[in-house]
């Protein structure tokens, strides 16, 4: 079987740059400059996530800063019109925190980002305490895998599980992540299942799956005159 997927915390980052909930404006601004990030956890007692302050959180000090505010925008933007006059994060951070758990696969984590529309997600424990930060990039790092190496895992884990009689005669190429199986096997209803799980396997871009029942291939030999 396909080994266990890659989870939160092997590609997580371990140091966090974070701010307590009393910490002032400039102060965020500070550190994210100094640190090169665009949010930061909002912690409090011994590191306890209880919200994010984003760039997105800081801007509206700026938009609102040379022109006053409408009854239009104090109506329409009541949250950006609260954050353009606070002070300290915890004033300025979205909160509850969007987190996730160390344990949570790669796939998982991608699919909060993305219903979520965040960018990172703070890693946390079962008491909601910092463990890490995890981000887009380090998501992607499963796609820097060599093609040697997913090649031996699909070898191992699908092709020898799947295919134990016929696993000597096909052929697995991959090329920037791209798996080609190509070979002779009895039961093509498994062709759909072989897809699957290659493309489960992590690193994996996309599967081509050219694979063919020995009497289609026995069927065409005839056709040539072949014996």
């Amino acid at each position: 079987m396909p080994e266990t997927p890659h989870i939160v915390s092997d590609v997580m980052t371990q140091t966090v740059v974070a701010v307590g909930r009393d910490a002032p404006f400039k102060e965020i601004v500070r550190t994210m400059e100094q640190w090169k990030v665009s949010a930061l956890p909002v912690l409090e007692g011994e590191g306890r996530v209880i919200g994010v302050v984003s760039e997105a959180d800081l801007l509206p000090k700026e938009e609102f800063h040379d022109r006053p505010m409408s009854l239009y925008d104090e109506r329409q933007r009541l949250a950006d019109v609260a954050k353009a006059g606070a002070v300290t994060a915890q004033e300025l951070m979205s909160s509850p925190a969007v987190t996730v758990h160390p344990d949570v696969t790669l796939a998982q984590a991608a699919r909060i980002m993305a219903v979520r529309r965040v960018k990172r997600l703070p890693v946390v424990d079962d008491e909601g305490m910092l463990q890490g930060i995890v981000s887009r990039a380090d998501l992607l790092k499963v796609f820097l895998r060599p093609d040697e190496e997913i090649e031996e895992e699909v070898r191992r884990t699908v092709i020898a599980y799947l295919f134990p009689a016929f696993s000597h005669a096909i052929h697995v190429n991959v090329h920037e992540g791209v798996v080609t199986l190509r070979g002779q096997i009895r039961d093509t209803s498994l062709v759909s299942v072989a897809a699957r799980l290659v493309r489960a396997v992590e690193g994996v871009v996309d599967v081509e799956p050219l694979l063919t029942g020995e009497s289609s291939a026995r069927t065409g030999s005839e056709e040539r005159g072949e014996p």
